[in-house]
């Protein structure tokens, strides 16, 4: 049985699941689903095209599905879609899709911290984590089990790969590939998330190859052309290296580098 103040704004045609609470002043809009056993709590509004899944935990002052902060935007038809067992913390905003995804995508287990915001079109994988004021712009990928720090922005179009780790206060202006740690200014490769891979279950040997692979890429003298060559070349195929090939060759704004020099205090992680 859902629990729904009477202080709260539901539009009738709102469709809401079963075992759902709904806090005081909180404002459901009339194209809007809501999962079974989610929780909208005081103040946060979900706007129309807002598609909410399962046991979704959405704060206080969130704004799910308002228009896009897009000039193109002319009132087209899109949506936003969030994962099971999310949770979206105090003062996040996520916008609806254009033309060009018809939707924003936010996926299952995903947990963005207060005042982050995901733009129109971003398709973010699962297991995500934005920390505190995270900024994404429209377009962005973001695939599963990648954590951006607090503060951290990232410009249109910017794709992060599977199980990254990127340090706060940072600007991520080229695509970062998968299973690395990134920082500085500009933003650079900073070597493998070896503890993040040991505790989503990496065996030893997927991490020692992984970790071949990006020294070959980034700290041997090649060109990127000419170490993925040497990569398809020297090592074996599986799951970690055919992923990496994959991400880097699919970039369209290039990926990021290793820092031109490493400095003693640099202690990110």
């Amino acid at each position: 049985m859902s629990i729904i103040s009477t202080l709260a704004y539901i539009h009738p045609n709102a469709v809401i699941g079963n075992n759902v609470t709904i806090d005081p002043f909180a404002v459901v809009h009339e194209q809007v689903t809501i999962g079974d056993g989610s929780h909208i709590m005081s103040h946060a509004v979900i706007m129309n095209g807002s598609v909410i899944g399962q046991n979704v935990s959405i704060y206080p002052g969130a704004v799910i599905g308002a228009i896009p902060q897009d000039l193109k935007f002319v009132g087209e038809q899109t949506i936003v879609q969030v994962g099971d067992n999310t949770t979206i913390r105090e003062c996040v905003t996520i916008n609806r899709g254009t033309v060009e995804k018809y939707k924003t995508v936010v996926g299952a287990n995903c947990l963005l911290m207060a005042y982050s915001h995901v733009a129109h079109d971003c398709i973010l994988g699962n297991n995500v984590i934005l920390g505190n004021s995270v900024q994404l712009a429209g377009h962005v990928i973001i695939d599963d089990y990648a954590i951006l720090s607090g503060m951290a922005g990232a410009h249109q179009f910017a794709h992060i790969g599977a199980h990254c780790y990127i340090a706060g206060h940072t600007v991520i202006r080229k695509d970062v590939p998968p299973f690395i740690k990134a920082a500085r200014e500009p933003l650079s490769y900073m070597g493998v998330n070896v503890v993040g891979l040991q505790r989503r279950g990496f065996s030893k040997e997927a991490i020692t190859e992984i970790s071949n692979i990006y020294h070959t890429l980034f700290v041997e003298k090649h060109t990127t052309s000419a170490a993925i060559e040497l990569i398809e070349n020297t090592f074996a195929s599986g799951n970690e290296k055919d992923h990496i090939i994959s991400f880097i060759k699919s970039s369209k704004t290039g990926i990021i580098r290793r820092p031109s020099k490493i400095n003693n205090e640099d202690n990110f992680f």
